[in-house]
């Protein structure tokens, strides 16, 4: 339920607190006193997209923030599911600043408006008089049919069911879409393929030919450098290797003399071990530089062959090419498999079809039934509410064609009158029938979804006199259930309350503000008066208030 509301720079609201209790509050005052700016700021709080403009003081920002009692609710799963701070006592808050800019909090911490509204839609039901208006639409018939009914598995595993059908449907489509694209585009993938498959591409290869190329292009230098160094370190008369066998002879022969010449004999050694091993590794190089003169122009054409592909591809690697062959092969493959992947995703799809299709007379089956149910409760609240003789029915086709909600029609029929014939609704009532009938249809709807706060904006809409009380009398046994805010013009609803605000403006240092007022029992009195009242209370309208309130 909701606790506390506080808005602040909003409309003609300067700043207002509010503290709600469970039951039924009802909120009056003139046409344009700001009930529907209330009505607003508390949408805010559902997730409704904010407009700058509503600010009163653009210099500064709107802030609208309720507490809501959650205890009863059983929504901690949801809280946890979104990574938000679950408590009994939850603060929902929206800022909206100059810039058009809004954000929103739910317990400190910041949400996106789709999360706010969906938490919204399990705390507070809204009805409007454009809700009214929606009764006579199909889907809002199938809507409120549907929330009349308990079972909440069916229609998630329906849910289900043509999500993975309508999912399915659409992967179907695209394939059979892109297999005869591609069949189209077969005879190009195959000669790209062929023309990079036939080059026989290795991964590197174009690194280690343009290094032999370069060995071979230089060879007579690599040659010529090698035998020099040869000759330097064993095949001169007197080599580098046999002037460090000298040195090394020359040291050992003082080395006892001196202590510090053992670790330079030691490396004199090392050194000559090393050139050894480097004249061994230079001379099996001769080898390399024995080539077959045509080598060259082989490894040259290689290239140029890797180049045009490089250059035709924009690939600047053979690590490209493969890649893109690789994918023209997939290509290839897919084709060659798509038919049968078809087939067999047909077979899936109307295997899913049919159990969505199950799902959905397992629904109309139901439908059937509660519609039965719904249309005597209707019935039975509409003769409480002075229509004894309306009839209304609510039926249900099968149109055997699946949709979101199922394979179903649902139509609402009515008439006002005893021996009248069973209409569409927009064809037949009138705007106090239509608030009357909404009512009925809301008590049984809410009752059933358990919502904790149902909010009516001015349901009494065309409803007058004797028909005004019983109205009152339903929307309070509404509140032994509900957490009820009413915004009414009518007496007889709002005598039946248990807290009463008023709201009205005033004209403050040429500025007019909204401000709301919670009514203690001399001013409740004062107020039902007024509304009973043309231009001037009366004594007599002061006495029906005190008789309306039972004082």
């Amino acid at each position: 339920m909701l606790k506390t509301l506080y808005i602040k720079n909003y409309a003609l609201i300067d700043d207002v607190s509010l503290r709600f209790t469970n039951g039924f509050t009802v909120i009056t005052g003139e046409t344009g006193a700001g009930k529907s700016i209330l009505l607003g700021a508390l949408s805010l709080l559902l997730g409704k997209r904010a407009d700058y403009s509503v600010l009163r003081d653009e210099s500064g920002k709107c802030v609208v923030e309720g507490n809501f009692n959650l205890k009863n609710l059983n929504i901690t799963d949801f809280f946890a599911a979104h990574d938000l701070d679950y408590d009994d006592d939850t603060w929902i808050r929206r800022e909206i600043i100059s810039s058009g800019r809004s954000r929103a909090f739910v317990n400190d911490t910041p949400v996106k408006l789709d999360l706010l509204k969906e938490l919204g839609d399990q705390l507070i039901n809204i009805h409007s008089q454009h809700e009214t208006l929606q009764i006579g639409k199909s889907l809002f018939q199938m809507q409120v049919l549907d929330n009349f009914i308990e079972e909440p598995d069916l229609f998630a595993g329906f849910k289900k069911s043509y999500a993975d059908y309508i999912g399915m449907e659409g992967e179907l489509n695209g394939l059979i879409e892109e297999n005869e694209q591609s069949k189209r585009d077969e005879d190009y993938y195959r000669f790209q393929y062929e023309e990079l498959h036939v080059v026989n591409l290795v991964e590197g290869e174009d690194e280690r030919l343009i290094e032999r190329e370069k060995l071979l292009t230089h060879a007579e230098e690599v040659t010529q450098g090698i035998n020099q160094v040869n000759k330097l370190l064993s095949e001169d008369d007197e080599t580098i290797i046999d002037k460090l066998k000298q040195v090394q002879d020359w040291l050992s022969r003082v080395g006892k003399f001196h202590s510090g010449i053992e670790g330079l004999i030691q490396r004199v050694e090392s050194s000559r071990i090393e050139l050894e091993d480097i004249s061994e590794e230079l001379s099996k190089m001769d080898s390399i530089t024995d080539f077959d003169p045509n080598e060259l122009e082989e490894i040259a054409t290689r290239l140029n062959a890797i180049y045009k592909l490089q250059q035709k591809h924009q690939e600047s690697s053979i690590d490209g090419l493969l890649k893109l062959q690789a994918e023209y092969k997939e290509k290839l493959t897919k084709l060659e498999n798509s038919d049968e992947l078809i087939d067999h995703l047909k077979i899936k799809l109307s295997q899913t079809k049919e159990k969505a299709k199950k799902f959905a007379l397992q629904i109309h089956r139901l439908r059937n039934k509660e519609a039965d149910n719904l249309s005597y409760s209707v019935k039975v609240l509409l003769k409480k509410l002075g229509m004894k003789d309306a009839g209304f029915e609510v039926v249900v086709q099968d149109t055997d064609s699946l949709n979101q909600y199922g394979s179903d029609k649902v139509s609402f029929l009515f008439n006002a009158n005893a021996g009248g014939k069973l209409q569409e609704i927009s064809d037949v009532a009138s705007g106090g029938e239509l608030s009357r009938l909404m009512l009925a249809i809301k008590s049984l709807v809410t009752r059933e979804q358990l919502l904790p706060t149902v909010v009516f904006d001015e349901i009494d809409a065309g409803v007058s006199g004797e028909i005004a009380g019983k109205v009152g009398n339903i929307i309070k046994s509404m509140s032994y259930h509900h957490q009820i805010i009413a915004i009414t013009h009518l007496p007889q609803i709002a005598a039946k309350c248990d807290e009463h605000f008023k709201v009205f403006k005033k004209l403050e240092n040429r500025t007019t503000k909204t401000h709301i007022l919670l009514l203690d029992q001399k001013a409740r009195i004062e107020e039902i008066a007024k509304l009973l009242s043309d231009e001037k209370v009366t004594d007599s309208a002061m006495d029906t208030a005190r008789e309306l309130l039972k004082v």
